[in-house]
């Protein structure tokens, strides 16, 4: 059973011959690969490089696109701030919509207009061209509440829930339509599995994501299962107490970041839902010994029961010890699914 293989039967409920290891890489391929981190979110061939390189030393089980929330924003024509070796920032003091008005005129950012958002299309092709059918191949958009807040300001967003829910409601339909439309290029050069990332949904109380967040996060999820292609959904920091809506989308994967107890999310999701995670990535994962990090992933294993995959709470740590998530491959290799 090759990776992709192994990823597919788990999130289908069919046999596998051990559990799948689906880590967040971005900083930490591209230290491994001896890359400047700047060059690996603007040149797509320095991405798939690295993460190809990162995929064979582990045994990873899949590739990803991901890198960094801002290319949707940039071929907008939101500001961004660069760094050598650091992702690239939105300068929310100079956010697209601060002028709220300017979002009845804004069209959604062409995939393939030769941007940010291209070179993204171009790493899964890339994929698809040097591991497809080997590695699960993912692609990756944001989410509603995130992008929305990318093109707001996150600030100011949160007011915006309460001053004009209008907005906000279309803001929110502005960003699932454009991130349809980038994640159908995805596919369709060669995407096994959409990423969403939607961490701004993780500072809003229950009642505000009920009425706001998921519904469009649902229309996301809905429409990418139409395109033919299967969701891994990513809400950073505490999602406890939105468990039940994150389980209700169907999605096929849901990753859950440390502060989120896995025990809990199975009793609410219920047994049929795929988890991911969620050894704590500094504390535990970078900064512990293979001895202690095996037993952090036996306990969520644990908590998590059968239909599980192996990865932690967040994107590993530039500087993890390469012996430590050897540790989280490790325990991977050696348990079968049951």
């Amino acid at each position: 059973m090759n990776s992709r293989e192994r990823v597919l039967a788990m999130i289908e409920g069919r046999p596998v011959d051990r559990l799948p290891f689906m880590p967040i890489t971005m900083m930490f391929a591209a230290r491994q690969a001896g890359v400047k981190y700047r060059d690996y979110v603007r040149d797509y061939r320095v991405l798939v490089d690295a993460q190809l390189r990162v995929a064979e030393k582990f045994d990873i089980d899949h590739v990803s696109a991901i890198s960094d929330p801002a290319r949707e924003p940039a071929d907008l024509g939101a500001a961004l701030e660069w760094f050598e070796d650091q992702p690239p920032a939105l300068v929310e003091s100079q956010a697209l919509l601060a002028d709220k008005s300017r979002l009845t005129t804004l069209r959604p950012a062409d995939p393939l207009g030769g941007g940010r958002m291209h070179d993204r299309v171009n790493a899964v092709a890339l994929f698809k061209q040097r591991v497809g059918g080997e590695k699960l191949i993912e692609g990756w958009v944001e989410g509603p509440c995130a992008e929305a807040a990318d093109l707001r300001g996150i600030n100011t967003l949160m007011v915006d829930f309460f001053d004009d829910p209008g907005f906000v409601r279309d803001l929110f339909e502005f960003s699932v339509q454009m991130e349809l439309g980038f994640a159908r290029a995805q596919v369709e050069a060669g995407a096994d599995i959409i990423g969403v990332g939607d961490a701004a949904a993780s500072l809003v109380g229950p009642a505000i994501y009920d009425e706001f967040v998921w519904p469009y996060e649902q229309k996301l999820v809905d429409g990418l299962h139409a395109l033919g292609t299967r969701v891994r959904l990513h809400i950073c920091g505490k999602t406890r107490k939105l468990f039940g809506g994150m389980g209700r989308l169907g999605c096929e994967i849901v990753d859950l970041d440390y502060p989120a107890p896995i025990a809990e999310a199975r009793a609410t999701m219920g047994p049929g839902q795929v988890l991911l995670g969620n050894v704590e990535p500094v504390g535990v994962l970078k900064n512990g010994m293979p001895e202690s990090i095996g037993a952090a992933i036996a306990a969520c294993h644990r908590a998590a029961g059968p239909r599980y995959i192996v990865g932690a709470g967040c994107e590993v740590v530039r500087d993890t010890p390469d012996g430590n998530l050897r540790a989280l491959r490790d325990y991977a290799r050696s348990q079968p699914a049951a």
